[in-house]
Protein backbone atom coordinates (compact mmCIF):
# COMPACT_ATOMS: atom_id res chain seq x y z
CA UNK A 1 0.00 0.00 0.00
CA UNK A 2 2.79 2.38 0.84
CA UNK A 3 4.43 1.69 -2.51
CA UNK A 4 1.18 2.52 -4.28
CA UNK A 5 0.85 5.79 -2.39
CA UNK A 6 4.42 6.72 -3.33
CA UNK A 7 3.80 6.24 -7.04
CA UNK A 8 0.73 8.41 -6.83
CA UNK A 9 2.71 11.19 -5.19
CA UNK A 10 5.38 10.98 -7.89
CA UNK A 11 2.67 11.12 -10.53
CA UNK A 12 1.10 14.18 -8.96
CA UNK A 13 4.51 15.85 -8.67
CA UNK A 14 5.25 15.25 -12.35
CA UNK A 15 1.84 16.53 -13.31
CA UNK A 16 2.39 19.65 -11.21
CA UNK A 17 5.71 20.38 -12.92
CA UNK A 18 4.11 20.11 -16.35
CA UNK A 19 1.38 22.44 -15.20
CA UNK A 20 3.96 25.00 -14.02
CA UNK A 21 5.72 24.88 -17.38
CA UNK A 22 2.39 25.25 -19.17
CA UNK A 23 1.46 28.31 -17.11
CA UNK A 24 4.94 29.81 -17.64
CA UNK A 25 4.64 29.29 -21.39
CA UNK A 26 1.33 31.14 -21.44
CA UNK A 27 3.00 34.05 -19.62
CA UNK A 28 5.81 34.23 -22.17
CA UNK A 29 8.38 32.58 -19.89
CA UNK A 30 10.53 29.56 -20.63
CA UNK A 31 12.69 27.18 -18.68
CA UNK A 32 16.31 26.76 -19.79
CA UNK A 33 18.46 23.74 -19.34
CA UNK A 34 21.80 25.07 -18.06
CA UNK A 35 23.57 21.84 -18.88
CA UNK A 36 22.55 22.23 -22.53
CA UNK A 37 23.80 25.85 -22.60
CA UNK A 38 27.15 24.83 -21.10
CA UNK A 39 27.50 22.04 -23.62
CA UNK A 40 26.73 24.46 -26.45
CA UNK A 41 29.32 26.97 -25.16
CA UNK A 42 32.00 24.30 -25.06
CA UNK A 43 31.18 23.21 -28.59
CA UNK A 44 31.38 26.84 -29.77
CA UNK A 45 34.75 27.44 -28.05
CA UNK A 46 36.39 24.30 -29.37
CA UNK A 47 34.90 24.50 -32.83
CA UNK A 48 37.22 25.42 -35.75
CA UNK A 49 35.68 28.89 -35.84
CA UNK A 50 36.23 29.42 -32.11
CA UNK A 51 39.86 28.29 -32.26
CA UNK A 52 40.50 30.52 -35.28
CA UNK A 53 39.07 33.54 -33.44
CA UNK A 54 41.24 32.79 -30.41
CA UNK A 55 44.37 32.54 -32.56
CA UNK A 56 43.58 35.79 -34.40
CA UNK A 57 42.97 37.57 -31.10
CA UNK A 58 46.31 36.34 -29.75
CA UNK A 59 48.14 37.47 -32.89
CA UNK A 60 46.55 40.93 -32.68
CA UNK A 61 47.65 41.31 -29.05
CA UNK A 62 51.18 40.25 -29.99
CA UNK A 63 51.33 42.75 -32.86
CA UNK A 64 50.13 45.59 -30.61
CA UNK A 65 52.76 44.74 -27.98
CA UNK A 66 55.53 44.56 -30.58
CA UNK A 67 54.44 47.89 -32.10
CA UNK A 68 54.47 49.51 -28.66
CA UNK A 69 57.99 48.23 -27.94
CA UNK A 70 59.20 49.46 -31.34
CA UNK A 71 57.70 52.94 -30.91
CA UNK A 72 59.21 53.36 -27.46
CA UNK A 73 62.63 52.16 -28.65
CA UNK A 74 62.56 54.35 -31.77
CA UNK A 75 60.95 57.55 -30.50
CA UNK A 76 60.55 57.33 -26.75
CA UNK A 77 64.05 57.00 -25.29
CA UNK A 78 64.37 59.54 -22.49
CA UNK A 79 67.47 61.62 -21.80
CA UNK A 80 67.72 64.20 -19.02
CA UNK A 81 69.44 67.50 -19.72
CA UNK A 82 72.18 68.34 -17.22
CA UNK A 83 73.10 72.02 -17.01
CA UNK A 84 72.04 75.06 -19.00
CA UNK A 85 74.39 74.73 -21.97
CA UNK A 86 71.39 74.47 -24.32
CA UNK A 87 69.31 77.26 -22.78
CA UNK A 88 66.91 78.68 -23.72
CA UNK A 89 65.90 75.76 -26.00
CA UNK A 90 66.52 73.22 -23.23
CA UNK A 91 66.90 73.87 -19.53
CA UNK A 92 68.57 72.00 -16.71
CA UNK A 93 66.39 69.05 -15.69
CA UNK A 94 64.36 68.89 -18.91
CA UNK A 95 63.59 65.35 -20.02
CA UNK A 96 63.81 64.96 -23.80
CA UNK A 97 62.57 62.17 -26.03
CA UNK A 98 65.08 60.97 -28.60
CA UNK A 99 64.27 59.88 -32.14
CA UNK A 100 66.74 57.06 -32.75
CA UNK A 101 65.27 56.09 -36.11
CA UNK A 102 65.53 59.28 -38.16
CA UNK A 103 69.27 59.14 -38.84
CA UNK A 104 68.95 55.68 -40.34
CA UNK A 105 67.24 57.33 -43.30
CA UNK A 106 68.65 60.87 -43.44
CA UNK A 107 71.90 62.49 -42.41
CA UNK A 108 72.01 64.91 -39.48
CA UNK A 109 71.39 68.49 -40.58
CA UNK A 110 72.74 71.83 -39.47
CA UNK A 111 70.63 73.13 -36.62
CA UNK A 112 69.60 69.67 -35.36
CA UNK A 113 69.79 69.17 -31.61
CA UNK A 114 71.49 65.82 -31.21
CA UNK A 115 72.13 63.47 -28.32
CA UNK A 116 75.53 61.80 -28.38
CA UNK A 117 77.90 59.83 -26.23
CA UNK A 118 81.56 59.67 -27.11
CA UNK A 119 83.68 56.58 -26.68
CA UNK A 120 84.48 55.97 -23.03
CA UNK A 121 81.86 58.47 -21.84
CA UNK A 122 79.18 57.20 -19.47
CA UNK A 123 76.59 59.94 -20.02
CA UNK A 124 74.83 61.59 -22.94
CA UNK A 125 75.37 65.16 -24.08
CA UNK A 126 72.90 67.38 -25.92
CA UNK A 127 74.20 69.98 -28.40
CA UNK A 128 73.32 71.67 -31.68
CA UNK A 129 75.04 70.88 -34.98
CA UNK A 130 76.74 73.83 -36.68
CA UNK A 131 79.36 72.14 -38.87
CA UNK A 132 78.76 69.28 -41.31
CA UNK A 133 81.12 66.62 -42.72
CA UNK A 134 83.63 68.00 -45.20
CA UNK A 135 83.23 71.60 -44.03
CA UNK A 136 85.78 73.88 -42.40
CA UNK A 137 84.63 75.60 -39.21
CA UNK A 138 86.20 78.63 -37.58
CA UNK A 139 85.08 81.06 -34.89
CA UNK A 140 86.38 84.53 -35.55
CA UNK A 141 85.40 87.82 -33.93
CA UNK A 142 82.53 86.09 -32.14
CA UNK A 143 81.04 84.65 -35.32
CA UNK A 144 80.98 81.14 -36.77
CA UNK A 145 82.47 80.83 -40.24
CA UNK A 146 81.64 77.86 -42.45
CA UNK A 147 84.13 77.50 -45.30
CA UNK A 148 85.04 81.14 -44.73
CA UNK A 149 81.42 82.40 -44.86
CA UNK A 150 79.57 83.70 -41.81
CA UNK A 151 76.83 81.40 -40.56
CA UNK A 152 73.66 83.49 -40.40
CA UNK A 153 70.84 80.94 -40.37
CA UNK A 154 69.78 77.62 -38.80
CA UNK A 155 71.58 78.43 -35.53
CA UNK A 156 72.09 81.35 -33.19
CA UNK A 157 75.80 81.89 -33.55
CA UNK A 158 76.95 85.39 -32.70
CA UNK A 159 78.96 87.07 -29.96
CA UNK A 160 80.82 83.87 -29.09
CA UNK A 161 83.52 84.95 -26.67
CA UNK A 162 85.43 81.67 -26.50
CA UNK A 163 86.62 80.14 -29.77
CA UNK A 164 88.74 77.35 -28.31
CA UNK A 165 89.84 74.81 -30.90
CA UNK A 166 87.94 76.75 -33.57
CA UNK A 167 90.17 79.78 -33.20
CA UNK A 168 92.00 78.18 -36.10
CA UNK A 169 90.12 76.54 -39.00
CA UNK A 170 88.85 73.06 -38.09
CA UNK A 171 88.46 70.66 -41.01
CA UNK A 172 85.75 68.05 -40.54
CA UNK A 173 86.24 64.61 -42.02
CA UNK A 174 83.53 62.69 -43.89
CA UNK A 175 81.98 61.37 -40.66
CA UNK A 176 82.47 64.31 -38.28
CA UNK A 177 80.21 67.09 -36.99
CA UNK A 178 80.99 70.30 -35.12
CA UNK A 179 78.52 70.97 -32.30
CA UNK A 180 78.00 73.87 -29.94
CA UNK A 181 75.63 74.74 -27.10
CA UNK A 182 73.07 77.50 -27.56
CA UNK A 183 74.32 79.02 -24.32
CA UNK A 184 77.86 79.51 -25.61
CA UNK A 185 79.34 80.75 -22.34
CA UNK A 186 78.28 77.65 -20.36
CA UNK A 187 78.86 74.85 -22.85
CA UNK A 188 81.55 72.21 -23.22
CA UNK A 189 81.29 71.38 -26.91
CA UNK A 190 83.42 70.95 -30.03
CA UNK A 191 85.43 74.03 -29.05
CA UNK A 192 86.81 72.16 -26.03
CA UNK A 193 89.71 69.68 -26.43
CA UNK A 194 87.91 67.11 -24.26
CA UNK A 195 85.01 67.00 -26.72
CA UNK A 196 86.20 68.05 -30.16
CA UNK A 197 84.48 66.87 -33.33
CA UNK A 198 81.63 64.38 -32.99
CA UNK A 199 81.79 61.14 -34.95
CA UNK A 200 78.61 60.05 -36.71
CA UNK A 201 78.75 56.70 -34.93
CA UNK A 202 78.65 58.52 -31.57
CA UNK A 203 75.29 60.16 -32.34
CA UNK A 204 72.53 58.46 -30.35
CA UNK A 205 69.63 60.28 -32.01
CA UNK A 206 67.77 63.54 -32.48
CA UNK A 207 66.07 65.30 -29.57
CA UNK A 208 62.53 66.09 -30.72
CA UNK A 209 60.23 66.52 -27.72
CA UNK A 210 60.44 67.79 -24.14
CA UNK A 211 58.51 65.33 -21.96
CA UNK A 212 58.95 67.19 -18.69
CA UNK A 213 58.66 69.11 -16.52
CA UNK A 214 55.11 70.13 -17.36
CA UNK A 215 55.84 73.83 -17.94
CA UNK A 216 58.51 73.02 -20.55
CA UNK A 217 56.61 70.26 -22.33
CA UNK A 218 56.42 70.55 -26.12
CA UNK A 219 58.15 69.96 -29.43
CA UNK A 220 61.72 71.19 -29.78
Amino acid sequence: MRGLDFRKKRRRSSTGLRAQKSRAARRGLRFEDKSEKLHFAKEKLYSPTGIKSLVLWSVEILIVCMAAVFLVAAFGQRVSVAGDSMAPALRNGDVTLVNRLVYRFVKPSRGDIIVFSQSGDTHYSVKRIVGLPGETVQIKEGKILIDGEELTKDVSASDIAYAGLAEEPVELSADEYFVIGDNHTASDDSRVPGVGNIKEDDIYGKAWFIAGPWEDMGFI
